[in-house]
């Protein structure tokens, strides 16, 4: 009897970081779907005492919320040596952002909160991890 083992297809280093972002973005939206259940939370949404109670602040959280959804196309599309860099910068922002948001919401109703911004903080750091150690071309260098 002979048994065929599964084949193992090779993913890129472009895709693998394409996914992770996509994988962070998942934590991102159920985070925030999820503090919608912490009580008074819908309530300081309607009365707008929350901390996205200014246009500036409200910019500034989708500006800073657009840049993973970004790196997913962006880790495909752009270059080895510019997706490189924009991988670790914004992969390391990510992880030590997302590290403050676990260690300030140490409560018992924000236990979730923390659960995913640990998650998180583990997905970017491997983003970081394959961005830095990303195979490199042998290329001659001329005399």
């Amino acid at each position: 009897m002979t048994t065929k083992a599964l084949q193992e297809p090779i993913i890129n280093v472009k895709q693998k970081l394409s996914a992770l972002w996509t994988s962070v973005m998942f934590c991102y939206v159920y985070g925030d779907y999820f503090e919608l259940y912490v009580p008074n939370k819908v309530n300081g949404l309607l009365s707008g005492d929350n901390i996205l109670d200014t246009p500036t602040n409200l910019l500034m959280a989708s500006i800073v919320l657009a840049i993973p959804a970004l790196m997913i196309g962006l880790s495909l599309l752009l270059k080895a040596p510019v997706s490189r860099v924009l991988n670790i910068i914004f992969g390391t922002f990510f992880t030590l952002m997302m590290l403050l948001i676990a260690v300030t919401s140490l409560t018992p109703w924000y236990s979730f909160y923390v659960f995913l911004a640990i998650t998180e903080c583990i997905i970017t750091a491997v983003i970081v991890f394959y961005a830095w150690t990303r195979p490199r071309e042998d290329k001659a260098i001329a005399a």
